[in-house]
């Protein structure tokens, strides 16, 4: 599963194997969400479940009736480039196990947000990056505390 906010904002992340549920896709983003998205998915009745059971605004795009942008606003095109760009990286290694799934997602997003740095400062970042402690802290947390 991929999502991608309007900041370049990028997460990735194994939601299960197949046609995932709406409960696996709560999983992966549902404490990720601020309470201001609005959710703007390809036209699987998964995605369609899931804004409904969280109550979030859902704009569908559907790709297949040649519609790309919606609203001249919403569209899905940052994530379908993610994906193409993520498969054909993935190609190099002939196949990957599905539990080191989310190891390759981390890395292909590590390169694609540091993508403008020469490799010398890639490097670098990659090790600094290796050593930092996670934090997952939600939008509204900040919001709450001012």
């Amino acid at each position: 599963m991929v999502a991608q906010d309007r900041n370049g904002n990028i997460l990735s992340k194994m939601a299960g194997r197949g046609r995932i549920t709406a409960d696996e896709i709560d999983q992966v983003l549902g404490k990720c969400l601020d309470e201001e998205i609005i959710l703007c998915t390809g036209s699987a009745t998964n995605y369609k479940a899931f804004a409904k059971q969280k109550g979030i605004p859902h704009e569908i795009i559907n790709a297949n009736k040649g519609k790309y942008v919606k609203k001249g606003v919403y569209h899905i095109q940052h994530v379908n480039a993610f994906h193409q760009r993520l498969k054909k990286w993935m190609e190099r290694f002939n196949g990957v196990a599905t539990k080191y799934m989310d190891n390759y997602l981390i890395w292909f997003r590590f390169l694609e947000l540091h993508k403008h740095l020469d490799k010398q400062l890639r490097k670098r970042a990659i090790v600094l990056d290796a050593c930092k402690k996670a934090n997952f802290t939600p939008v509204r947390l900040f919001k709450t505390a001012s």
